[in-house]
């Protein structure tokens, strides 16, 4: 298993890649022809986090509600990840401080 800052990292970068297709989908959501973007999240068993893949739709068109919404939940993650970090550098910090 690996650090809980790598693996909180990974959600960060997850979270990151998600924000940037569906802002993808949303500005290009008029554009004829536009095959949407969409990203698959699976867990990384061995190390811990997630991998992350971007792939385009099979089929053209937008679904401008579900990459709203996409957009505003990565954003969340992205957010509770960054907490997770600055809680663990907070919590080596207080132990580094009670052995000096």
């Amino acid at each position: 298993m690996g650090s809980v800052s790598a693996i909180a990292m990974s959600g960060v970068n997850a979270a990151s890649m998600r924000m940037g297709a569906a802002a993808h989908n949303i500005a290009n959501a008029e554009t004829a022809n536009f095959r949407r973007q969409q990203v698959s999240q699976a867990a990384e068993a061995a190390l811990g986090g997630v991998t992350v893949t971007l792939s385009q739709s099979a089929a053209e068109g937008d679904a401008l509600a579900n990459d709203m919404v996409s957009h505003k939940i990565a954003s969340y993650q992205y957010l509770a990840n960054l907490r997770v970090i600055r809680t663990q550098d907070r919590m080596m910090g207080s132990l580094l401080d009670m052995q000096a």
